[in-house]
């Protein structure tokens, strides 16, 4: 990493990143309830669940080949519940997204990962979210609730723009909307295919990649898709990013 660039803006990814998954059953049982519930489903919600996970398929191939995503309304109506009552599908397709999401974990900021969003926004770094997910609310919900909106300059969420990463062209719009050049910002994210090429091919100045508590197994990096710096805490970030006063 160049330690001796200046850059002016820091984009956070969320899943595994910022934010990170707590495999509470308890919560996700609770989930998978209400999203039965609100769907207006006929059959018990583990079954009802079990076929979101099977029509879901189809739709993340879709997703993952096209780098698109679809926002709740479309998700829900055209992918996972086409033969249910269109009229409530299209009302509560806000919720049902959130709930589905939950199915998967509570989720939590990264330890760290609030004194490194006050910690940059003090130091005089705009700061975004670049980040693929279902759900047009879910976030910008969670920043406020966490009186966290104020330190944010953009989010940009897949569901909402509609590209996903690797594409280049979300990041494009993330510096066009927080007034940085590509070249300026910094990514700070887990996935390396996700993350990495996209931004590149964007012309991010910076990719610090974030070995997540979440990751599984070993990365390997090839030109590619290596990245300027990794970190192992995310605090280190400040390491990495000096005040720019």
């Amino acid at each position: 990493m160049d330690t001796t660039k200046r850059y002016k803006a820091v984009f956070f990814d969320l899943g595994g990143t910022l934010r990170i998954a707590l495999l509470e059953e308890a919560w996700m049982r609770h989930a998978r309830r209400k999203m039965a519930e609100i769907a207006g489903s006929p059959v018990s919600y583990e079954e009802f669940y079990q076929m979101i996970e099977e029509r879901y398929e189809p739709y993340r191939d879709w997703a993952l080949r096209e780098n698109k995503e679809s926002g709740d309304e479309e998700l829900w109506c055209k992918w996972l519940l086409p033969d249910y009552d269109q009229a409530r599908v299209k009302q509560v397709c806000h919720e049902l997204s959130y709930q589905y999401r939950q199915c998967k974990g509570r989720r939590i900021v990264v330890d760290g990962g609030v004194e490194v969003i006050k910690g940059l926004h003090e130091r005089g770094y705009k700061l975004g979210i670049i980040s693929n997910l279902i759900g047009e609310n879910e976030v910008p919900d969670w920043l406020e609730e966490d009186g966290l909106a104020e330190y944010f300059d953009t989010v940009i969420l897949s569901s909402v723009c509609g590209l996903r990463k690797p594409c280049s062209e979300i990041y494009n719009v993330a510096c066009r909307d927080i007034g940085v050049a590509p070249e300026d910002c910094v990514s700070v994210a887990d996935n390396v295919k996700r993350d990495i090429t996209g931004a590149k091919e964007a012309g991010i100045g910076c990719n610090i990649i974030f070995r997540s508590p979440e990751k599984k197994h070993a990365v390997e990096f090839t030109e590619a898709n290596r990245p300027d710096a990794v970190i192992s805490g995310f605090r280190e970030i400040l390491d990495l990013l000096p005040p720019l006063n």
